[in-house]
C-alpha cells in the first residue's frame, strides 16, 4: 500500500511539473509572439509616418518642377501599395511596396538637385531632414522587428518547445528583408 501512494505520488508531481512547465512554455510563446507583432506594428507605424511625409515633399518640389509628372505619378502609385500592403499586414508585400517608394523617393530627390531655388528653400530643406530622421526610424524598427522574430523563431523551433509550439499553432514568421536590387543603385536619367 505504501509503494503504491509513493508511486501515486511520484506520478502526481511528474504530471505537475509537465503541466507547468507545459503553460509556462506556452505563455512564454505568446509573449515572444506577442512581441513580434507590436515590432511589426512599429515598422508599419513608421513607414506610414514617411507615407504622410511625401505628399508635402512633392507638393514643394511640383512648385519648382511641375513638368516632372512621371515621377509623381510613380511616388504616388507607390504611397498607394505601401498603404495597401500595410492595412493587409503581409510583410513581403509591405517590403517590396516599400522599395518601390524608395526607389521613386531617390528619383524625386535626384530631380531636386537641379533645382537650385528648390535646394535652397527651408521647406523642402526641413522636409528633406524630416524624411531622413523617419528612414533612420525605418531602419531602427526593421532591425528590432528582426531581433524579436530571430528570438521568436529560434524558440519556436527547438526541441522540446518545438513541440508545444507545433500543438498550439505557433509558427516562424518571416523576416523583413530588403528587396533583392535594393542594394542596386537606383538609375536616374533626366532625358
Amino acid at each position: 500500500m505504501k509503494k503504491s501512494n509513493g508511486f501515486m505520488i511520484a506520478v502526481i508531481v511528474v504530471v505537475v511539473i509537465i503541466g507547468v512547465w507545459f503553460i509556462g512554455t506556452r505563455n512564454s510563446l505568446v509573449s515572444m509572439r506577442e512581441d513580434v507583432d507590436m515590432q511589426l506594428s512599429q515598422v508599419e507605424t513608421t513607414l506610414q509616418r514617411r507615407s504622410d511625409l511625401i505628399p508635402n515633399l512633392v507638393e514643394t518640389v511640383k512648385g519648382y518642377a511641375s513638368h516632372e509628372e512621371e515621377v509623381f505619378t510613380e511616388i504616388a502609385d507607390a504611397r498607394a501599395r505601401l498603404s495597401g500592403s500595410i492595412e493587409s499586414g503581409d510583410i513581403e508585400a509591405i517590403g517590396e511596396a516599400n522599395n518601390e517608394l524608395d526607389s521613386a523617393l531617390g528619383r524625386l530627390l535626384a530631380i531636386s538637385e537641379n533645382y537650385p531655388n528648390l535646394q535652397a528653400s527651408e521647406q523642402f530643406i526641413a522636409l528633406q531632414d524630416e524624411l531622413a530622421g523617419t528612414e533612420n526610424r525605418i531602419s531602427v524598427a526593421r532591425q528590432y522587428y528582426n531581433e524579436s522574430v530571430r528570438n521568436y523563431n529560434t524558440t519556436v523551433q527547438m526541441f522540446p518547445t518545438s513541440l508545444i509550439a507545433g500543438m498550439n499553432g505557433f509558427y516562424p514568421v518571416p523576416y523583413f528583408e530588403a528587396d533583392e536590387g535594393a542594394t542596386e543603385v537606383p538609375e536616374v536619367s533626366f532625358d
